[in-house]
């Protein structure tokens, strides 16, 4: 995500210290609110593992993974610190894990199309979160200013539900889809998602080497119709 900006470092110091700030604080509270909430539902559908190892907290801390923060910032694309259920405590069986699963994506969903609101109705500037103007954050008035961090905040929980929508293992698209496998099925389901981590880190390496932008291909349009959906434009 940076990495595409680091010509302000050069050209305009204080504008890049001001991009990364803004991302980084998106990226904390886009995380933090996923990770809650797979905790706060595994404790509602009866496995208090996470709650028991802190995780069922609005702090930041006890949230974040180091590597998959520095990846989010540096490259676009991370992970916070997996949140631990026990299966076997939650009712409803693998349909219990699906549902921890799509709460992460569905609390970006959310989160995001609450923040849109004051944008939407006016409250403040204009803006439509896109990956193509992040380096741009804050160049316009206070309002606008205002505008453009939200716009990032709500970018950034765009980006995550739809990323971690995929069904491919580790991602929570992959326990989703989980959910709708028929019990006598879920083994065979879960040897095929073994190479998922595989596939995922493979397709990540290429866009990254390659710059072909497969993974943002993918995402990039759910992303910007659910971005025009919540603000509008």
């Amino acid at each position: 995500m940076l990495l595409g900006s680091l010509d302000f470092l050069a050209d305009d110091l204080a504008a890049f210290v001001r991009l990364a700030v803004v991302v980084a604080f998106s990226l904390i509270v886009a995380i933090t609110i996923h990770e809650f909430s797979h905790a706060l539902v595994a404790s509602g559908l009866g496995d208090n593992t996470a709650k028991r190892l802190g995780r069922l907290s609005l702090n930041p801390v006890r949230h974040m993974d180091p590597s998959g923060t520095v990846m989010m910032l540096v490259a676009g694309f991370g992970w916070g610190k997996p949140v631990p259920i026990n299966p076997s405590q939650l009712s409803h069986g693998h349909t219990g894990t699906a549902l921890v699963a799509a709460a992460g994506p569905l609390s970006n969903l959310m989160l995001a199309f609450i923040i849109a609101v004051p944008i939407k109705l006016g409250v403040l500037g204009s803006t439509q979160p896109d990956l193509g103007r992040v380096a741009y954050v804050m160049t316009g008035g206070f309002k606008e200013g205002l505008a453009d961090i939200a716009g990032l905040v709500i970018f950034f929980n765009l980006l995550l539900a739809v990323f971690n929508l995929i069904p491919l293992s580790p991602l929570d698209g992959s326990k989703v889809m989980g959910g709708l496998v028929p019990s006598e099925h879920i083994s065979a389901y879960n040897r095929l998602q073994r190479g998922g981590p595989a596939i995922l880190i493979g397709i990540v390496l290429v866009d990254f080497t390659l710059g072909l932008g497969i993974l943002w291909g993918i995402i990039g349009p759910v992303v910007r119709a659910l971005s025009s959906a919540a603000i509008g434009g």
